[in-house]
């Protein structure tokens, strides 16, 4: 199987769609697909899209595929003596802080799909962190640059076709950006009084972050260090955080 095909085909792209993202020909996109290697350049702009390692497009791995599952509440309620190390999704929750954020900070010129991603993993895990209780609830795999939400793509992707929010591309400091603009407000009566000020403080804290700033500190961060390349990232490790990344204040025994 070819995997720039393969990848193509798992975002739902078709290959003109595919050679308009990367600014290339259809005949480019086909001439991958049957086999010949794409320039360095495009394999760059190939990794970043499909959220791949570079060797992966150079040496044909299919990466790990991860995706969300929904988790029934009353399953969790089972032990309730217990953290759950696997969290449950809320697609809806994620749309809704993921248009709250980008409302807020999506035109700051240093706001783009990485300096996203780290935001969202930062609410996440502060939160578990901070209350023992689930927020988001996402699953974030352990990526080159940092956490990754699971199927942020999918989800954004829908979003786009149901006139939430646009993608756009821009320029910052030469290197392509993607970005995110809201096309409605965020409805946040799915949050807590308790879980907007968490996000709104997260906001403040990493608005300003630049991209390579945020992908070094969440570098630093437990959760990040303890998990398998491509694996999928322990809430339960941020119990074991060091002073540097830890939001928690712990009583001494």
């Amino acid at each position: 199987m070819n995997i720039i095909k393969h990848l193509r085909e798992r975002m739902g792209y078709s290959q003109q769609e595919l050679a308009d993202k990367i600014k290339v020909s259809r005949q480019t996109i086909i001439s991958y697909e049957s086999g010949n290697t794409p320039s360095v350049p495009n394999v760059q702009k190939l990794a970043q899209l499909f959220d791949v390692l570079e060797s992966d497009i150079l040496n044909g791995h299919l990466p790990k595929e991860p995706s969300y599952e929904v988790i029934p509440a009353k399953a969790q309620k089972e032990t309730p003596q217990m953290r759950i190390s696997i969290p449950q999704e809320n697609i809806t929750k994620f749309k809704e802080v993921f248009l709250y954020i980008i409302n807020k900070i999506g035109s700051k010129y240093n706001v783009g799909q990485t300096v996203l991603y780290k935001i969202l993993y930062f609410i996440d895990f502060d939160y578990y962190e901070k209350y023992e209780e689930q927020l988001i609830g996402a699953r974030y795999i352990k990526n080159t640059y940092g956490p990754t939400p699971v199927d942020f793509a999918k989800i954004v992707r829908q979003m786009q076709k149901d006139g939430d929010c646009e993608e756009v591309k821009s320029k910052y400091f030469e290197r392509e950006q993607t970005k995110y603009l809201p096309r409605r407000k965020a409805d946040i009566s799915c949050l807590s009084a308790q879980e907007l000020e968490h996000i709104n403080a997260t906001i403040k804290k990493y608005a300003d972050w630049s991209a390579t700033e945020l992908s070094n500190y969440s570098h630093k961060d437990v959760p990040w260090i303890a998990a398998d390349d491509k694996g999928i990232i322990d809430y339960e490790t941020v119990f074991y955080r060091t002073p540097e990344t830890s939001v928690r204040e712990y009583a001494n025994d």
